[in-house]
């Protein structure tokens, strides 16, 4: 692996290392963050994403590794096997703290090896020694302060301290109520962790016992009692013996501990590998990094890639980043990059090369899931200027030596990325020897992106099959920037449009254009139309293509309102009619009644309302008869053409059959374990566990579910 540390300056790679280590938590991992280079040994690199990518899923997951803060013990850790050497009381917390935390990560880790493989993996080997624990427990009280029965020594030496205090207490107490006359208002002090009679200067002789100071006014005199200053005597001298057999019992504990320095060193490695793995997590959640393909091959992808800092800058200051796409392999390995200045393209020069920097690196990158990422062994860059005032050197100067030295290294597995291709010497003799060094390097079978205002590169460009011209768009009426890369077409470099925009005069421009070869004008003009045609066709077919989806959103809408029309205007008529028979049968029943009340014929009456009933029964029955004539003559109808064209029909089930699963098997091809998806009228995201046949397993961090592929669409 050749990347240079030019190389990673020029494409401010330290920069991405200094918010990648804003997340660490010691100054140990900080400086491996700082350290970081691309991997030599891809099978460690690839193990190194995984494990980022696991730790990020986590975080996303809301099943979060339990790691917190942990202690660097190096300098402790190294002494352990020094003779008659005991750790400090803190130092045993430190080690009790890191001990537990690596359980507590281990315990995750098996209950979550499903979704964390490589974490788990590079866990497997480390042991948890319960007795690391278990031991300094019996030394330490939760407080992190030495037990009493830590040793039976100890237990008597406290034993007889709290006695001694209880005693120098209660003789104290007695000497201040006996002196009362003599004290101050305040009574009492402390001085020096002793307590003391605060008595009147002027009647200080009246109290006996060790003079320990005055006050600042000398108004009073700080006195001990001489009734406690035996037993205080016994108590210092029990406290210092107590403070000896502290230290022996840190030493026996300190040899206990040593036995498993091999695991406490093991443990803060794993730890630091952890932080340092979390680290890039962050770092990756903050600039919505991924896992894209990786290739075994030389080759890159990129699909709506940002550059890392730019969007961060932008998102900080509430700005839109404009993401680049651009293909690289084999058949197309160099891309010439033209256009005006400020269009964009150093910028998108150093996203390709950061971005491959650090997915090499073993650092996430913010592009579409579906970009695809190969591996160079070598990178070299020419970005900026870089003129050697130490060496004398000019920027040109300095930049044939770095060209010279491209030439002597470069490969079919190098990538170089130029910026102004060429410049820095006269226009044409620089303009030559540039597509002199471009034809080198695609004989050498390299990859390569360079950006150049020079008209032959671009004319050299276009006659090689494995190079190809890409622009900067630019708005021809605004003369803005629109800062996205177009790949197939030169780019124009408006030197002339710029400079009347920015107020030169009309005439001066109009000399400058005598002064160009009127072919090379031509050409500049030609480019530039064919770059706002495009530019305009692509807008336009954007627009046909918008208005084309409104349209059959619209058609769609027409539709379904015109079908609940139709259902309106039948089920009014229904209506209708039973309104009409419900008319006419009240005005019959109306007619009953009157006729009733004139002839008070109540047998007359009976006979007439059951004609009434038995000819609405009849006309029922003769309706539910019709009905069903009709549904058998339907029934018979199906079953005939059934039978003529079951053939067909067969066919045509087969095929719509067939189509499902293809659009299912598709479906399924396109989702993998680790995709973020939705379900269908669902807002809740989830991550897919596992997919087996038709079936995707879908985790949503406190619960797992099942759900057919075609009711989950991936994001």
């Amino acid at each position: 692996m050749q990347i240079s540390n030019q190389t990673l300056k020029d494409l401010e790679f330290n920069a991405v290392q200094q918010e990648i280590a804003a997340f660490a938590y010691t100054d140990k991992v900080v400086e491996q963050i700082e350290n970081l280079k691309p991997y030599s040994d891809h099978q460690n690199l690839k193990q190194d994403l995984h494990t980022t990518y696991e730790y990020l899923n986590a975080f996303e997951s809301g099943n979060i590794v339990p790691f917190a803060e942990y202690f660097i013990l190096d300098e402790y850790l190294k002494h352990l096997e020094i003779e008659n050497y005991y750790l400090p009381a803190e130092e045993f917390f430190k080690i009790k703290s890191n001990t537990l935390q690596v359980k507590e990560i281990l315990k995750y880790l098996t209950a979550f090896q499903e979704y964390t493989p490589t974490l788990f993996e590079n866990a497997a080997e480390i042991k948890y020694e319960k007795d690391i624990v278990k031991t300094i427990d019996g030394v330490f009280n939760k407080f992190g302060e030495v037990k009493d029965d830590a040793s039976p020594a100890l237990k008597i030496i406290r034993d007889r301290i709290r006695h001694l205090n209880s005693r120098i207490t209660e003789l104290f107490n007695k000497s201040m109520v006996y002196h009362a006359d003599y004290l101050d208002d305040i009574r009492e002090s402390v001085i020096g962790n002793r307590r003391v009679l605060a008595v009147k200067s002027f009647q200080r002789k009246r109290v006996k016992g060790q003079f320990l100071g005055t006050s600042k006014t000398g108004s009073i005199t700080f006195i001990e009692p001489e009734s406690v200053q035996g037993p205080r005597r016994e108590f210092e001298e029990l406290k210092e013996e107590e403070k000896h057999v502290i230290i022996q019992i840190l030493l026996d504990l300190t040899a206990k501990i040593a036995i498993y320095r091999p695991n406490l060193e093991e443990y803060q490695s794993f730890l630091e590998y952890i932080d340092f793995t979390q680290a890039k997590a962050k770092y990756a959640q903050s600039i919505n990094g991924i896992l894209p393909q990786l290739k075994d091959e030389t080759a890159i992808n990129l699909i709506d890639a940002y550059h890392p800092l730019l969007y961060l800058n932008n998102k900080r200051n509430g700005e839109r980043t404009i993401p680049q796409s651009l293909h690289l392999d084999r058949k197309c390995r160099i891309i010439i990059i033209s256009g005006p200045n400020a269009g964009g393209k150093s910028i998108t020069l150093k996203t390709i090369g950061l971005l491959q920097i650090m997915i090499q690196s073993g650092v996430l990158v913010p592009v579409h899931p579906s970009s695809e990422f190969g591996f160079f062994t070598q990178i070299f860059t020419d970005i900026g200027d870089n003129q050697s005032i130490e060496n004398h050197l000019s920027t040109y100067s300095y930049r044939l030596k770095q060209m010279s030295y491209f030439l002597k290294h470069a490969d079919e597995n190098t990538l170089l990325l130029v910026d102004e291709f060429g410049t820095g010497s006269d226009p044409e003799l620089g303009g030559a020897l540039a597509e002199v060094f471009f034809e080198e390097f695609y004989e050498r079978m390299s990859f390569g992106i360079f950006t150049t205002h020079y008209t032959n590169i671009k004319l050299s460009a276009e006659s090689l099959d494995e190079a190809i011209n890409a622009c900067m768009l630019f708005d021809k009426k605004s003369l803005e920037p629109l800062y996205r890369l177009e790949i197939g077409q030169a780019g124009s470099s408006f030197t002339f449009e710029v400079a009347e925009k920015n107020k030169i005069p009309f005439r001066l421009i109009n000399r400058a254009k005598k002064k160009v070869e009127s072919d090379k004008v031509s050409l500049d003009k030609t480019i530039l139309k064919l770059q706002q045609e495009k530019f305009e066709i692509q807008k336009t077919k954007n627009q046909v293509e918008e208005l084309r989806e409104t349209s059959i959103a619209s058609n769609d809408e027409l539709e379904i309102t015109k079908e609940k029309i139709q259902q309106k205007l039948y089920d009014f008529q229904q209506l209708y009619d039973r309104e009409q028979k419900t008319m006419m049968l009240g005005k019959r029943i109306v007619d009953m009644s009157d006729s009733y009340l004139k002839s008070k014929n109540k047998k007359q009456l009976i006979t007439n309302f059951l004609k009434i009933v038995e000819m609405e029964n009849s006309k029922k029955t003769k309706e539910v008869q019709q009905l069903k004539k009709i549904e058998k003559i339907v029934e018979k109808e199906v079953k005939r053409e059934l039978k003529e064209n079951s053939v067909e029909i067969s066919k045509q089930k087969d095929v719509l059959v067939q189509k499902e699963k293809a659009e299912t098997k598709k479906k399924i091809d396109a989702l993998k374990v680790g995709d973020r998806i939705k379900i269908h009228g669902s807002t809740s995201v989830g991550t897919i566990d596992k997919i087996k046949k038709d079936i995707v397993f879908v985790n949503y961090g406190n619960f797992t579910t099942q759900i057919n592929v075609k009711e989950v669409y991936k994001i």
